[in-house]
């Protein structure tokens, strides 16, 4: 899998594009590389891993670049995971002509994560209706398994 990296706003796709395909279809051309990732997935040293109705994945990993003053992975870093996982969770179920974005979310950090250790970011949609969805993930060591964050979202759903 050869990624797209957006070097500039002209490198994201249009809004034409966005709702000529249904959520799914959006992430399944972007895992692919038909489709570039999102700008921030280069900042946070994170990919796309999977995608599937209802379920995503990525795979990531803190750097010295993502540490707090104290030299720990700064709770943003966390944040800006989780919400990658579940708010493409979300997107999964947006059908084509909407798109949707995060409302509120809220984060759990369980234990501290050393730099460098590959985490797994793992998006699991729990609900989709009309207006509103709902989504949980977690964040777990892809050598340990180990739970460092999980997190939950509100997402609102809406026409172009």
């Amino acid at each position: 899998m050869t990624l797209f990296t957006p070097k500039s706003l002209a490198d994201i796709p249009s809004r034409e594009t966005l709702f000529s395909m249904s959520g799914l279809e959006f992430l399944q051309a972007t895992l692919e590389g038909r489709l570039p990732h999102a700008a921030i997935a280069t900042l946070m040293n994170a990919q796309l891993a999977s995608v599937a109705p209802g379920r995503v994945t990525f795979r990531a990993t803190p750097a010295f670049e993502h540490t707090n003053p104290v030299g720990a992975v700064h709770g943003g870093w966390y944040g800006t995971l989780l919400d990658s996982a579940f708010g493409c969770a979300v997107m999964t179920s947006v059908p084509k002509g909407k798109w949707y974005t995060t409302l509120e979310y809220k984060v759990n950090i369980t234990r501290a994560l050393p730099l460098g250790m590959e985490v797994i970011a793992e998006g699991i949609l729990d609900h989709s209706g009309r207006s509103t969805a709902t989504a949980h993930a977690t964040v777990k060591g892809a050598e340990d398994g180990k739970l460092y964050a999980s997190g939950t979202t509100t997402c609102i759903i809406l026409d172009r």
